[in-house]
């Protein structure tokens, strides 16, 4: 089942952007994932605007797949690196319909 991981950031000091962007796409790719986007063009349609600054979203094949890109030793410089200059929220969801009624997606 494919999981999607969805990185919303709040730039405090983009210092780490750098280096982040030209390796960890490797890391998300080495565990099977892929960006969908990776864009800091966010556009409030509905509801109160967060103070997101980029979001990234990428799809695994499976959650254990996301899992292990998250949880990669080669991961962690990086990750500390985007927490010491930004907010940021990572949340996973699956390929679900809560409510069952779309024929394509399985139900949730």
């Amino acid at each position: 089942m494919t999981a999607y991981l969805i990185a919303d950031i709040k730039m405090k000091d983009p210092k780490w952007v750098p280096a982040y962007a030209a390796s960890v796409h490797d890391l998300v790719h080495k565990h099977g994932g892929k960006y969908l986007s990776r864009s800091g063009n966010v556009k409030t349609l509905e509801g109160k605007p967060l103070d997101t600054t980029l979001i990234a979203l990428m799809a695994f094949p499976s959650e254990a797949a996301a899992r292990a890109f998250t949880n990669d030793p080669a991961y962690a410089p990086f990750v500390s690196a985007r927490q010491g200059g930004s907010d940021s929220r990572f949340q996973l969801i699956d390929d679900t319909d809560l409510a069952g009624t779309i024929p394509y997606l399985p139900k949730g």
